[in-house]
């Protein structure tokens, strides 16, 4: 099998996760072209990567020989940008969120099905080994009844940030702390602990010059009856702080923290197992809030269209972070508490 043959398209900030994953994965993937409308941007990475570099994608996707391709754009682009590749048959890896409304991201899942190609939506976070220990503890049950849960992301996104890109905190193209900084806390919510009944939210601009929030608190009600909180800011004095998730069950008490979910701060079970041993090997000292999942997420989506695996966050399991973001929102908005599914 010959290898896959990959596109990058949005050279910014995260595209260099991307270009890492797929340069630890040569034996499998070929990159094989670039799309930014930035010259510049696009010029430097062409000759970096040696590869054809186009301002439009769909001319990239008319004149290149692409199987999948890397949006790495402002989220606002993605649902458009994914139904082009759908189109032209090319599978659709996207960063997070895959949309900034919600009906957008239904748009993309139904363009993906119907041109019979992959979408898959990044959810880096998952391969964290904190997380993963994590979550194999709350496979097996050990918490018992899971009582309260609580996520906090107390980082900094300075006013330069908002203003080195003029798509940055809108609510067209990017959304707010919730919805870009803390969506990976967010996919947390469904992926640990299971379906959300109702959510209310409070959102707020209080230093920055933005359209969307800076700070956002939410409490939430789990339809196992459990109850839970996420608070964010991007206001964080000097610099980032944490990124955090707590849960206490009835037969265990568990924080993950650090910067970015990189220590495992406390963990207690009633029981006890062989790889709770693990827990110090588990953490790991990282000065980026985006970790280091990509490569371990880029091996999942070879072994998908190599015909090895299953999807792990396909379109679908994307849409349920997404309709926790859009009904905080709503919440937000309305100043009520919103049930879900936002619809049947």
């Amino acid at each position: 099998m010959g290898k896959i043959k990959i596109a990058v398209v949005g050279c910014g900030r995260i595209s260099a996760k991307h270009f890492e994953a797929i340069q630890q994965h040569s034996n499998s993937l070929e990159l094989v072209a670039l799309c930014d409308t930035n010259k510049k941007v696009l010029n430097e990475h062409t000759i970096k990567f040696n590869v054809d570099g186009y301002t439009s994608m769909l001319e990239m996707l008319n004149s290149a020989k692409i199987d999948i391709v890397a949006i790495c754009t402002p989220s606002g682009l993605h649902p458009d940008q994914a139904a082009l590749a759908a189109k032209h048959k090319v599978h659709v890896i996207t960063e997070k969120p895959m949309a900034t409304r919600w009906k957008d991201g239904l748009r993309m899942v139904k363009a993906c099905d119907n041109a019979g190609v992959r979408l898959f939506v990044i959810k880096q976070n998952r391969k964290n080994s904190t997380l993963q220990l994590l979550k194999r503890a709350i496979s097996e049950k050990r918490f018992g009844k899971i009582h309260m849960v609580n996520i906090n992301v107390f980082w900094t996104r300075p006013q330069e940030y908002y203003d080195s890109a003029k798509w940055r905190g809108t609510w067209e193209l990017d959304g707010g702390a919730f919805m870009n900084q803390a969506s990976h806390y967010v996919d947390l919510i469904e992926w640990l602990i299971g379906p959300v009944a109702s959510i209310q939210a409070m959102t707020g601009t209080l230093a920055r010059d933005i359209e969307v929030e800076d700070t956002g608190v939410m409490n939430i009600r789990w339809r196992s009856g459990a109850l839970g909180s996420m608070s964010v800011t991007m206001l964080t004095y000097p610099e980032n702080y944490e990124g955090s998730i707590t849960i206490i069950g009835e037969k265990g008490t568990v924080k993950v923290g650090g910067l970015a979910v990189n220590e495992i701060q406390h963990w207690k079970f009633e029981d006890r197992k062989k790889y709770d041993k693990q827990i110090q090997d588990a953490s790991y000292e990282t000065t980026s809030v985006y970790g280091f999942g990509h490569p371990l997420y880029y091996k999942n989506v070879i072994d998908v269209l190599q015909g090895r695996a299953d999807p792990e966050t396909d379109g679908r399991e994307g849409l349920h972070s997404l309709e926790i973001l859009i009904a905080a929102y709503l919440s937000a908005r309305d100043q009520v508490t919103v049930s879900l599914p936002l619809e049947y």
